[in-house]
Parts: C-alpha cells; structure tokens; sequence
C-alpha cells in the first residue's frame, strides 16, 4: 500500500512539474505576438489582402469605420498596412458594431505561396487600451470562445473566398495543426 502511495504521489509531482515547465514557458514566450493565434493560409501575402478587402466590401458591418482614440478627446482612423518598409506585419482591423469591439490582425508572408494570418486580439470599446489576448489564458479551453467567434465572423468569410478563387488550398490552423479544407470539389 505504501509503495502505491509513493508511486502516485511521484506521478502527481511529475505531473505539476510538466505543468508548471509549461506555464513558465508560455508566460514568457518571446516576440511582439507572442499570444496571437496563428492560422497558416495557402495563398500569397499579395491575394490574400485583396481577398481581406473583398471579404469587408461584402461584409460592411465588418469594417472598421469610426474613429478611435486613447482618450475621448484624442481620436483617429486606425491604419492598416505596415508601418515601415522594414516591419514584418501588416496590419487589419475588423469590428463588432453589435458588441463594440476592434478585433485586431495581421498578415506576414511565410513563403511566396504560403502566408500567416493570425487574430491577434479584440479591444473593448472604441477607446484603445482594452485589449484581450486571443489567448490570453494558459488554460485554452477560456480562449475559445472568443476564438470561435472571430472564426465564424471573419476567418471562415475569408477561407470560403480563398476556397472559391483557388479552390485546392489548404487552411492549417497552427495553434493545433488541424487542417479546414473544403472536399466539396
């Protein structure tokens, strides 16, 4: 009886220890996007931001039309775009009009034929400073909804255009490599 006790108590320790080692990496996970959820597209950096515009024509509710500021008094238009020549992301906002919320995300190309599309986060209200992670909690079952949300309002739009014009590509969601593909062809 004893043997199973230090048997079991040895497993609990091994277990807090991985989740522990775990959290301490993700909490200091490097780079500016650390916490963005990242989905893999297989499309050019170039038709893929043609495809964003033509999604938000479709959908004006999507679009980010109102002034922003960082405090009543101090408002301006979000850009889109890099802000340099040098800089790695590009830039595009989307919006909720329903709930009030700027959903915030980029594009960077990976390869010529492939491109990263990740939903970085949502701000509430139209005063910057609210922002929420897309993942923003360790225990990933408290980002899914939000996740969800930005999938079936804006990444599913963007994945039926893509699946229309080039209608073989695959859509890799890389937090947990599971593949949206369309096998209606």
């Amino acid at each position: 009886m004893r043997k199973k006790r230090k048997i079991g108590l040895w497993f609990l320790i091994l277990i807090a220890s991985i989740i522990a080692i775990l959290y301490f990496a993700w909490s200091f996970a490097p780079g500016s996007y650390s916490r963005a959820e990242i989905y893999e597209l297989e499309v050019s950096e170039e038709t893929l931001l043609k495809i964003i515009e033509s999604v938000k024509k479709e959908n004006p509710s999507i679009v980010l039309k109102e002034k922003v500021g960082t405090s009543k008094t101090n408002k301006f238009y979000l850009k889109e775009g890099r802000r340099n020549e040098k800089d790695f992301w590009y830039s595009i906002y989307f919006y909720y009009p329903d709930k009030n919320q700027i959903v915030k995300t980029w594009t960077r190309p990976k390869t010529k034929t492939i491109t990263n599309f990740a939903f970085v986060g949502i701000n509430q209200g139209l005063i910057l400073g609210n922002w929420k992670d897309a993942n923003e909690s360790f225990l990933w079952w408290k980002n899914k909804t939000l996740k969800h949300e930005f999938e079936n309002r804006i990444l599913n739009k963007i994945k039926e255009k893509i699946n229309k014009e080039i209608p073989t590509k695959n859509i890799e969601h890389l937090s947990d490599s599971t593949k949206f593909e369309d096998y209606s062809n």
